[in-house]
């Protein structure tokens, strides 16, 4: 029998919070990415596709593992390289050896996705705080309002929303106390298109 629409969205949520913090899901946390508000409902639904063959759960030092089986891996995580970090006004810092991050399917998008690590809070109304890894889609071409990875004058690369009117660019941060950069379109190169964030709880 094929999982129902509840069980492919719990699957997924498996899959995706595996990939976005490096270890399985708590129950808890299922239920939060699906939207339900207990967790005994959880348990239920993965005893089911525990016995369909789609999961097998494990009991290591007093956690529950949750392993997804090949028949589950339809659109499975995809490993994409982690470059480096993105720190506002200097050039991204490149990581000495190249790591690989591994993202639900539909977060890798274009030709090229990567991973950047984010320092400083200049988009932390946008919640993208310190810390956190952004997926970013290389693309150069921005539509308006679009958070980009910018690089201003072939020195300084940032992380801002993008909005372009009569030749001139404007980058708004999202932070109460940081002004918007208005620059010539021509002094500015986009390296790619923020498709996602990720943030590892410790």
């Amino acid at each position: 029998m094929l999982p129902t629409p509840r069980q492919k969205e719990i699957l997924e949520a498996v899959r995706s919070l595996t990939a976005e913090r490096g270890a399985a899901p708590t129950l808890r946390d299922i239920a939060s990415r699906v939207g339900l508000a207990s967790v005994s409902t959880v348990h239920k639904h993965l005893a089911l596709l525990e016995e369909r063959g789609l999961l097998r759960r494990r009991r290591r030092r007093r956690r529950r593992e949750i392993e997804l089986l090949p028949e589950a891996q339809l659109g499975a995580a995809v490993e994409v390289p982690l470059l480096g970090r993105i720190v506002a006004g200097r050039p991204i810092e490149t990581v000495a050896e190249e790591r690989r991050v591994a993202l639900p399917k539909d977060l890798v998008r274009g030709v090229r996705t990567y991973v950047l690590q984010v320092k400083g809070d200049s988009m932390m109304e946008e919640q993208i705080l310190d810390g956190d890894y952004i997926v970013v889609e290389e693309r150069s071409t921005p539509r308006d309002g679009e958070v980009v990875v910018a690089l201003i004058d072939g020195r300084e690369t940032t992380l801002k929303r993008y909005h372009r009117a009569r030749g001139r660019v404007r980058l708004v941060p999202a932070h109460p106390s940081m002004k918007p950069i208005e620059i010539r379109a021509e002094s500015l190169r986009v390296q790619g298109i923020v498709a996602g964030v990720l943030r590892k709880y410790d």
